[in-house]
């Protein structure tokens, strides 16, 4: 039998496979208190003790922790140090957006004051810098909560009161309404070097300065759903931050805003600003685009990137806002400046990056969407269904991708996705082995294959169902095997030389 002692050594993973066990059987605390009290209610724990198990607080005793395993049908060794499975200790996305995350365990090791002396250490060694990773947070916050901010949504809402489209004249009213004071100004685009190397141009397009005065570029004027935008931006900071300035400039362009710390320190004022630019964001969207209108508009014409022009508003705040809008949650977005180069990111799905926004890759997927559009002459969409392994299995993509111009004349592609594994099983049919036939068939044809019959029929279905229409003009082109990095492509001949090859 095992000791106490013994429990207290090998317990560092035990609360993190109770929580894990626990979620995966959809049990409560109180479902799995009551459970233990039903078997020995003198030693089940309390659905407060129970808590503190869970979160490496309390180590249970034998008695209680046997009481336990035989709820879930386990070996009481199975919960001890040594005999962990990875699957065991990773926390359960389930449903929810984002990659699958670690486990934080031991748990003294990720305790705050152990975190912050690592993490500045981490970030020096990696060259990112302490804004660049509060993004990174923000971000992981946005995909887990998968793009929806109900609080955010009012907030636009009772600003706007649900009109759309708004028009320069109706946000430049509202601006007045706030009390701020609009000051034009002349700047014309540079061009800058970005953060890795790329020559772009750039150009600041407004700033606010306390205590009311919202200062514009004047080449605004030529570009009104940009204008639009950036008014929509700062009324979302005088809503939400009571205009006290912290959260200020925008600009436009291929290099990241230079406002704020370059250092590996983890500075306040970077999540601060992170934080707020993603608020003030995420407010103009849904200002410009409310929930229920702009889901109304999609609907009607099949989420054609197209919709933007019915909602008075560019092509990229209109795909941003289908994957918060959309009643189904697996979306994925990007917003790219170069091959290898990401202005924007969401993975609300989980979808790898094909590239980062930190370094340079110097063996990017030449297959994702995003990258094709760069080769393509003018302004145009397309629509392509891809395969990518993501944990060991292959999953079935669809993506819009379309080439644009900033108003700084720098070309650059947006794409919006979707993972339609979700969508497929719903229909009761079996993605996973869908996903592994299509495969099949393109590694059989150098990387890309003509969709079997069957198959499109099944995704005519679902494009149908999720009354998107670009999923279903997907079908008509071959299916491209894709992967997250050119060191693991699945094509052979593989798209670069392999390290050792």
């Amino acid at each position: 039998m095992t000791s106490t002692k013994s429990l207290l050594r090998k317990s560092h993973f035990l609360g993190t496979k109770i929580r894990n066990l626990r979620k995966r059987n959809n049990l409560t605390m109180e479902d799995l208190s009551t459970r233990c009290i039903r078997i020995d209610p003198e030693y089940a724990p309390s659905v407060s003790y129970l808590s503190m198990i869970e979160r490496g607080k309390r180590v249970p005793s034998v008695e209680m922790l046997t009481v336990i395993a035989k709820v879930f049908q386990k070996d009481l060794e199975w919960f001890l140090d040594g005999e962990e499975q990875q699957l065991d200790i990773t926390p359960a996305k389930g449903s929810r957006g984002g990659i699958h995350g670690m486990a934080l365990e031991p748990g003294f090791l990720f305790s705050n004051d152990i975190l912050q002396i690592a993490i500045p250490e981490m970030l020096s060694q990696t060259g990112i810098s302490g804004k660049q990773f509060a993004q990174l947070l923000i971000r992981a916050h946005q995909e887990h909560h998968q793009n929806h901010f109900p609080e955010l949504e009012r907030a636009a809402e009772e600003v706007g009161l649900k009109r759309m489209p708004l028009s320069v004249e109706d946000l430049l009213a509202i601006v007045k309404q706030l009390g701020l004071s609009i000051c034009w100004f002349d700047e014309v685009p540079k061009e800058v070097l970005d953060e890795l190397g790329v020559l772009s141009k750039n150009v600041s397009t407004s700033f606010y300065l306390p205590p009311k005065t919202l200062h514009l570029n004047r080449i605004l004027k030529n570009h009104p759903t940009r204008l639009k935008y950036e008014l929509a931006v700062h009324i979302g900071h005088a809503v939400l931050h009571n205009k006290d300035g912290v959260k200020s400039g925008m600009s436009v362009g291929g290099a990241q805003d230079v406002v704020g710390s370059d250092s590996p320190d983890m500075a306040p004022q970077d999540i601060l600003h992170a934080w707020r630019d993603f608020e003030s964001s995420f407010f103009a969207g849904a200002l410009l685009c409310p929930k229920m209108p702009f889901r109304q508009l999609l609907d009607r014409h099949g989420y054609e990137i197209s919709s933007h022009q019915g909602a008075g508003v560019s092509a990229s705040v209109a795909m941003r806002r289908m994957t918060a809008v959309s009643p189904y949650h697996h979306w994925h977005y990007f917003d790219a400046y170069t091959p290898g180069k990401l202005k924007a990111v969401y993975r609300g799905n989980g979808i790898p990056l094909p590239w980062g926004n930190m370094r340079k890759v110097e063996d990017p997927c030449q297959h994702w969407a995003v990258f094709r559009m760069f080769d393509v002459e003018g302004q145009q969409s397309s629509a392509q269904l891809s395969l990518l392994e993501v944990q060991g299995q292959p999953r079935i993509y669809c993506c819009e991708s379309t080439k644009v111009l900033d108003l700084a004349g720098n070309a650059h592609v947006l794409c919006a996705g979707i993972d339609l594994n979700p969508a497929i099983d719903a229909q009761g049919m079996d993605a996973d082995a869908m996903a592994q036939e299509l495969k099949a068939l393109c590694n059989s044809q150098g990387g890309a294959g003509k969709i079997p019959p069957a198959i499109k029929s099944t995704l005519s279905t679902v494009a149908n169902i999720l009354n998107i229409n670009w999923v279903a003009r997907s079908l008509e082109k071959p299916a491209q095997l894709i992967c997250s990095r050119g060191n693991h492509c699945p094509r052979d001949p593989a798209c670069y030389q392999r390290c050792g090859g």
